[in-house]
């Protein structure tokens, strides 16, 4: 996997800059700088089932067991001839498992078609995704903001995004999901801007507190 990063979202990083709330984070943060991915779209998005709900280490862990299950050919067809007590003996839970070979077999019979996600709009991105058994709106937007770079998505159900927002807004109670997606607006067109600073307040308080 790639870990060079690029500078995305310029226009969002001006936007948030003049903003009262977000202003005095932006100047700590610092440009938004994300990794540069080119693996296949199917690689990546086994990688991300594999990371769900794992901290950083286990899951760079079980990935990598599950790289070397399949002798380094991360597909759709090597997944599917692959067997499961092989895969499983990776650190794959049951869940994961089937998620990961349900992908792949959507992606080989062509049910979910992911070779062209980068030139479709971001709702269809998240149509085709959420087909997926384990793959709910989260890892499709994930999906867009890491993988495509879309500027304008708004991942109100991630927990740190909500968590930022109220740090930066100084609220004593983090926003609820719905209450979120309307106060997004706000950011248009440079939500992923707005998520990612949210993000890095939560990092930033993490380190005032200490």
């Amino acid at each position: 996997m790639s870990t060079e990063l690029e500078t995305v979202w310029v226009g969002g990083r001006r936007k948030l800059g003049k903003d009262p709330a977000f202003g005095p984070w932006v100047k700590r943060a610092g440009a938004i700088r994300v990794p540069m991915h080119t693996e296949a779209p199917f690689y990546y998005l086994a990688r991300a089932i594999v990371y769900q709900q794992l901290a950083g280490a286990a899951a760079k862990t079980i990935h990598g067991r599950f790289i070397d299950a399949l002798a380094g050919d991360v597909s759709p067809a090597k997944v599917l001839r692959t067997q499961e007590t092989k895969l499983r003996g990776a650190g794959l839970s049951a869940a994961k498992l089937a998620a990961i070979r349900d992908l792949a077999a959507k992606v080989k019979s062509g049910e979910v078609e992911v070779h062209d996600l980068g030139d479709q709009g971001d709702d269809e991105v998240v149509r085709r995704l959420t087909m997926v058994r384990g793959v709910g709106p989260w890892t499709a937007h994930m999906y867009l903001m890491f993988r495509l770079h879309r500027p304008d998505v708004w991942p109100v159900g991630d927990y740190g995004v909500r968590a930022g927002y109220a740090t930066i807004h100084d609220m004593k109670k983090q926003p609820t999901q719905k209450q979120l997606e309307n106060r997004g607006d706000a950011y248009r067109p440079w939500r992923s801007a707005a998520a990612w600073y949210c993000w890095r307040a939560v990092d930033l308080a993490r380190k005032d507190a200490k």
